[in-house]
């Protein structure tokens, strides 16, 4: 059992997730409560019952702190249920603070392998570790984390959209201050949301406004073929069987990319990613041979496709 606390929700992810690829537990045997909205008589329940596809399973409980709201005889339940858990179930809580005076928590931190994640006095080697094997010299992390805050689930969105930007393994203070101090980077990243997601109207409406805004349309295809890229080698990896985490080891990228291109890639087939990627190639192309102009390229791309 498990007993995860902290107001560092990026840090308790990961912990999370860590967790779950540690136990080799098929995904069809996780199970995942809120205690804000599910019964903990159901979650009781559902833990308490075999699997019909393996002997193992998790169960996770969020916002576990809610149970001091809950009636006693179901916290007494409850009390009965993790004495007598089975060696099969692995029980995570979550929560956001523990309250120490009650006697459920005194019994949980000697039952739990216990786990604190509150402000976080490196930040720097977190951050830094978010881009994986990426090169980024600490004074570029600091720089990122002057423009972003502190908040370590934006750093980490900051930190995935430089990856998929850049398409070599470098991360410059250059890069940073390119895609992390302009909201019209924001922006591109809506159109290609938007792009993805066949949001026609959107996407042309966003392209417009960035064209207006200056923004280089070179950018905006290459950072598209880059994306579409990736969904398609996450699509062909994951029919060929390969779990999200082995895929992002193959690819050598980080496992919320690959949860993203899996996502996206519901929406098309292999075929079609494939004529996206030729046509945003032919597009670069053209701008690059003068034979279309480069504000007018992207449009026609999306009027097309």
């Amino acid at each position: 059992m498990y007993l995860i606390y902290g107001e560092e929700e990026f840090l308790i992810e990961n912990e999370v997730d860590n967790i779950i690829n540690k136990s080799g537990i098929d995904e069809l045997n996780i199970s995942k409560y809120d205690l804000l909205s599910d019964s903990l008589k159901d979650i009781i329940d559902d833990a308490c019952t075999v699997s019909l596809f393996s002997d193992k399973k998790i169960v996770i409980i969020n916002n576990f702190d809610n149970i001091s709201k809950l009636e006693d005889d179901i916290v007494s339940e409850f009390d009965k249920f993790i004495h007598n858990i089975s060696s099969d179930v692995i029980l995570i809580l979550v929560c956001s603070k523990l309250d120490e005076r009650k006697k459920l928590t005194k019994e949980l931190k000697k039952l739990c392998t216990v786990k604190e994640f509150n402000k976080n006095k490196n930040i720097s080697n977190t951050v830094r570790s978010m881009f994986l094997d990426y090169k980024i010299d600490y004074s570029t992390v600091d720089l990122l984390i002057k423009i972003v805050g502190n908040d370590l689930m934006i750093l980490n969105q900051e930190a995935i959209k430089l990856m998929t930007y850049k398409v070599d393994k470098t991360i410059t203070k250059e890069d940073v201050l390119a895609l992390c101090s302009s909201n019209s980077n924001d922006d591109i990243f809506d159109l290609i949301n938007a792009v993805v997601n066949k949001d026609k109207d959107k996407a042309l409406t966003i392209y417009s406004n960035l064209i207006k805004s200056n923004e280089e349309p070179i950018k905006i295809i290459i950072t598209l073929a880059n994306q579409f890229r990736l969904i398609y080698q996450c699509k062909e990896l994951y029919k060929k069987g390969n779990s999200e985490d082995s895929i992002s080891k193959i690819l050598d990228i980080h496992p919320y990319r690959v949860k993203l291109a899996l996502n996206n890639s519901k929406n098309y087939s292999s075929r079609v990613i494939l004529n996206y990627l030729d046509n945003l190639s032919d597009i670069d192309n053209n701008i690059k041979s003068g034979k279309i102009d480069k504000n007018l390229a992207f449009e026609l791309f999306l009027l097309g496709n």
